[in-house]
């Protein structure tokens, strides 16, 4: 009998320790997956909790990693769940309740094969118009980083049988991906790639989106933040300020081109763009205190020195 109690309170109290380790709000743990859109809004995230006397511990993982990583409580926060495009990978966790929407964050986005305007304008319009230019491409589709969901729904398209056979998906990196891009622009050759908006190859490309990849990529789309089981309730202070917390094409375009053209660090870019734009973090901070319970946007205001 004593045994048995002595269990019971020891695996109540066991318990009781993991409960409050996981309720510990004082540190943020952010993924990072490398897309400079999503390394320029988790930056902004970072110096707005910073500010409110948070301690904020950014990781980069890969998408899967990142959604396993919610699921298994590694990491509390993911401000990139691009949707619909990653409806298969997050589902199996949104499903079983490990994962949970916080708020869409951005709208407007737009996720798929893209090619430059002129050649688009020579008949390379859709996903099925690929293989008849398959010669001028060198076989050849320009991805992003191994593992990205994107890169494998294309990668399934070019089995046997598939939409793109005999095509070969290059995996890389965002950067790498557009400066392959850039080398073949100036000549007007032929070059598909993922492309996306926000981002400043919108500018800096003039280029065309491809239709027939809508199955999976979808039309225009979402950006969502998403959450580790339970971590709004746990933390609301937080929470508050990720049900707040929304930004803009226009606005992750610009800090984008900071990093990307100008070659500014993320922080300095991110920095830049609220020091010029001071009342868009009005509406992030309703409601909203610091880690010591004062109110939250002068704190935040004079710690960035807007």
């Amino acid at each position: 009998m004593k045994k048995t109690v002595l269990r019971g309170l020891t695996a109540s109290v066991i318990a009781l320790g993991a409960s409050q380790a996981m309720a510990n709000c004082d540190t943020v743990r952010l993924s990072d997956v490398g897309w400079t859109d999503i390394t320029s809004t988790t930056e902004t995230a970072n110096q707005i909790l910073t500010a409110l006397g948070y301690d904020v511990d950014v990781r980069v993982l890969g998408v899967p990693v990142t959604f396993s990583s919610l699921s298994s409580n590694d990491i509390d926060v993911f401000l990139g769940n691009w949707m619909p495009a990653q409806t298969a990978a997050i589902g199996p966790y949104t499903d079983d309740g490990s994962i949970e929407v916080v708020h869409t964050n951005l709208q407007g986005t737009k996720y798929t094969l893209a090619v430059p305007t002129y050649l688009y304008d020579k008949g390379l319009k859709t996903f099925a118009d690929i293989p008849k230019f398959s010669d001028e491409l060198d076989g050849k589709i320009y991805g992003i980083e191994p593992g990205n969901e994107g890169n494998g729904y294309l990668m399934s398209l070019t089995e046997d049988g598939g939409l793109l056979e005999g095509m070969t998906v290059v995996e890389s990196s965002e950067q790498g991906m557009l400066a392959q891009v850039g080398r073949y622009y100036p000549k007007e050759e032929a070059v598909v790639f993922l492309g996306w908006e926000p981002h400043p190859m919108n500018a800096n490309f003039d280029i065309k989106y491809l239709t027939g990849g809508e199955d999976f990529f979808g039309g225009e789309g979402i950006v969502r933040t998403v959450s580790r089981k339970g971590y709004v309730e746990e933390c609301p202070n937080i929470g508050k300020f990720l049900t707040n917390l929304e930004f803009t094409l226009p606005m992750e375009n610009e800090i984008m081109g900071a990093i990307l053209d100008d070659g500014q660090d993320p922080d300095e870019a991110v920095s830049a763009w609220l020091e010029a734009h001071p009342d868009v973090i009005k509406p992030w901070l309703e409601g909203v205190t610091t880690i010591d319970g004062k109110e939250g946007l002068p704190a935040v205001q004079d710690a960035l020195g807007l």
